[in-house]
């Protein structure tokens, strides 16, 4: 049984946001029952986490003699090794794990540094200014996603770790409500919370926070 590492106490308070949720989401679809470790913040700084993650972050995963850290190496390690998350077709196969690194590499730069920007520099000089140049720079994303999934219920074909990534990275800017100005890309991140595979991982990781925040 694998075992994941996830925050003890979430920053997010419990809304989906740690990166864990991907890797939990990933376990549910396929089936996998798994283990997760609780770390700290100060934890996750100690050379037994770092001998895991030399970032120190959150998640990492354990299953035998394999060790991995990185949300996205994680689930695409997953999705190869266990039916439900990648076509069976090697051409679709390969399309799916591209719009995963799409959701990583095109897509989530910008929507963190947005999201960043609005949670932490509100009390800076130059504020004002830059939000709006990085909300643009969302926007312009944003719509060329919007125009790419069309009238599609997935990216491509059937749900796979390309759509389960990018839903997670869609769901950054839930506090922005910039995703409402795309009707269609709403849409296709609620059918993504709608898998019972989602809402079994956020319910699991909203009980940390839940336990945390009672002290249970």
């Amino acid at each position: 049984m694998p075992t994941i590492t996830a925050f003890e106490n979430s920053p997010d308070r419990g809304k989906g946001q740690a990166r864990d949720m991907r890797v939990r989401w990933a376990l549910e679809e396929v089936g996998l029952p798994y283990d997760v470790r609780l770390v700290s913040f100060a934890a996750m700084k100690d050379p037994a986490h770092l001998a895991l993650h030399p970032f120190g972050q959150i998640p990492t995963y354990e299953d035998g003699d394999l060790a991995l850290f990185e949300s996205g190496a994680i689930v695409l390690q997953i999705a190869e090794r266990h039916d439900g998350l990648l076509p069976k077709d090697a051409n679709a196969r390969s399309r799916a794990i591209a719009w995963m690194f799409a959701a990583l590499n095109t897509l989530e730069p910008s929507i963190v540094e947005f999201g960043m920007t609005m949670l932490f520099e509100r009390d800076k000089s130059w504020y004002e200014e830059r939000l709006p140049v990085l909300k643009d720079r969302v926007r312009i994303r944003l719509g060329e996603l919007s125009r790419r999934l069309g009238e599609a219920e997935w990216l491509d074909g059937a749900f796979s770790a390309g759509d389960l990534m990018m839903v997670t990275v869609l769901r950054r800017l839930n506090a922005s409500r910039l995703l409402e100005e795309y009707p269609d890309l709403s849409a296709y991140v609620a059918r993504g919370e709608a898998r019972p595979a989602f809402r079994r991982a956020f319910d699991a990781q909203l009980a940390v926070f839940t336990a945390a925040s009672t002290g249970k």
